[in-house]
């Protein structure tokens, strides 16, 4: 029976199951959840869409270099564009009894769209396990069935015990599981300048013939369009891979969560846009940094650290997504009502590090998860904006968002929307956290982050002191002087009023 294969932006595997059943026609779809959706609109960075675009037409030069037949399916903005695809593909390309293939999207939307249309088409598909995740769908349901409670530790010791990684005789090297508290400091003075520089890749051909066509297509999205380009090829990834082993690897671990005033990536590796579009595997990560790893002298809490959010916190997260996304994505334990102010969109909240954070996202679509998380995410939190709300700008704004990282990322770890589903707390700080972490000066700021933050602990105390890591800070805001709490609540409500 013919068959042919279908690719979605987030699919551009160099060993592609599909491809390896020798599909009659390889067929590249644009589809509307990665450019613009009717149903859920989002106006997704226009360095993200370039990045797709040239990914896919890359991708789409090498299935014809293979040798196999290629049809290309631009954007159309309507919630049926899928069901219009397929029928183009039944009605014009596609001859008596045939069979469509696809990889399990890893996306709620997608599949439930291409599950439902071609039932109603009549047509035939066969789904394959997603090579983009080490993990299948049966092993983490089999892995959560035994257990009563989700929390990624437990899952990360199994990871690394089934894969036999980083693990001496059954116990893990060096003597415990994770060396998270090595991961924490704050980059020296000495260190700044050395830290290696944030330059992108300049754009080539297709690169530049995808931003011509997005400039002329979405002219109203956010986002720049120069400054350089992420890898959109499978060469591009691997070099960009060997890259960050060679210059960033050894000093990521140490510094993972320092932050510095204008810097970007510092020592992080940016690889989850192409881990997340397939440009490179997991498994092709992992084997590659293990090897370097027993080639140089790489810090172990540096190995541990990337080994961790490779293949402990990405996996868990899909985990997490495909068991609990629904109730995520709904969920609003903390009652948080507020739109996403203005002030956010011009880049101008008047709180520096957020405000610098939006800045280099308008540039370069990207800034690195302590930053995501305690910074914008924290400021978020404490001016109390709705978690679905924080939902679309994470995944209009990222070049590596997509519906399976940030319903749990945004939902459960940086909102704590759910409640503690896979968390154990609220993930939200005071000015100090942010100082202590970055080179960021004592200023005004401060003091209005501080009022935010103390705003936030006063009115939520009745419930956040049943949070045994928050119970402290609750008694603290009991125990405060009136006079000074007073103040907080004074300089936190003049600044909710002026931004909202």
């Amino acid at each position: 029976m013919p068959s042919c294969l279908l690719v979605f932006p987030n699919q551009l595997f160099e060993d592609h199951p599909g491809l390896r059943l020798k599909p009659d026609r390889v067929v590249l779809i644009e589809d509307s959840l990665f450019f613009g959706d009717k149903k859920y609109p989002l106006n997704f960075h226009r360095k993200k869409l370039v990045f797709h675009r040239s990914a896919m037409k890359q991708y789409e030069a090498f299935c014809r270099k293979l040798g196999f037949e290629t049809t290309y399916l631009e954007h159309e903005e309507r919630e049926d564009s899928l069901l219009k695809h397929l029928q183009f593909l039944q009605s014009n390309l596609l001859t008596g009894s045939i069979r469509l293939i696809s990889l399990d999207a890893v996306d709620y939307e997608l599949n439930r769209r291409l599950k439902k249309y071609v039932g109603e088409l009549g047509m035939r598909i066969s789904f394959l396990s997603n090579p983009g995740f080490i993990n299948s769908r049966e092993e983490n349901q089999e892995f959560f069935a035994e257990r009563n409670s989700w929390r990624m530790i437990d899952f990360y010791k199994w990871q690394r015990t089934r894969l036999d990684v980083l693990m001496n005789a059954g116990s893990p090297l060096g003597g415990k599981w994770s060396f998270d508290q090595d991961n924490r400091k704050k980059v020296p003075r000495r260190l700044i300048d050395k830290i290696p520089q944030d330059t992108l890749l300049t754009e080539g051909n297709w690169d530049l013939q995808a931003c011509e066509h997005i400039a002329n297509r979405y002219p109203d999205n956010p986002g720049l369009l120069s400054g350089g380009m992420y890898p959109t090829n499978h060469k591009q990834a691997a070099d960009w891979l060997d890259s960050f082993l060679e210059q960033r690897f050894h000093h990521f671990g140490t510094y993972e969560d320092a932050i510095v005033k204008g810097r970007n990536r510092l020592w992080h590796s940016v690889l989850s846009p192409l881990l997340n579009s397939g440009l490179l595997t997991p498994d092709q990560v992992l084997s590659r940094c293990l090897d370097y790893a027993d080639e140089h002298e790489i810090p172990l809490n540096s190995l541990e650290g990337f080994v961790r959010q490779l293949i402990g916190w990405r996996e868990f997260v899909r985990a997490s997504y495909e068991e609990h996304g629904s109730s995520m994505r709904n969920a609003n334990y903390w009652e948080h009502y507020r739109e996403i102010p203005q002030a956010f969109y011009r880049l101008e909240t008047g709180i520096p590090p957020v405000d610098d954070c939006l800045r280099r996202i308008e540039e370069t679509a990207y800034c690195h998860h302590i930053e995501r998380l305690m910074v914008l995410g924290g400021f978020l939190f404490l001016c109390e904006v709705l978690p679905n709300q924080i939902y679309r700008w994470f995944m209009e704004m990222f070049i590596d968002s997509y519906d399976w990282v940030m319903v749990p990322n945004l939902f459960s770890m940086s909102q704590h929307a759910d409640g503690g589903l896979i968390t154990t707390k609220p993930y939200f700080s005071g000015s100090s956290y942010i100082r202590r972490m970055s080179n960021y000066p004592k200023e005004d700021w401060c003091t209005t982050y501080d009022g935010l933050y103390w705003r936030w602990i006063w009115k939520n105390r009745k419930r956040l002191v049943q949070n045994p890591r928050w119970s402290m800070m609750c008694k603290l805001a009991e125990k405060m002087d009136r006079k000074k709490m007073e103040t907080h609540l004074q300089r936190a409500e003049e600044y909710l009023s002026m931004i909202f």
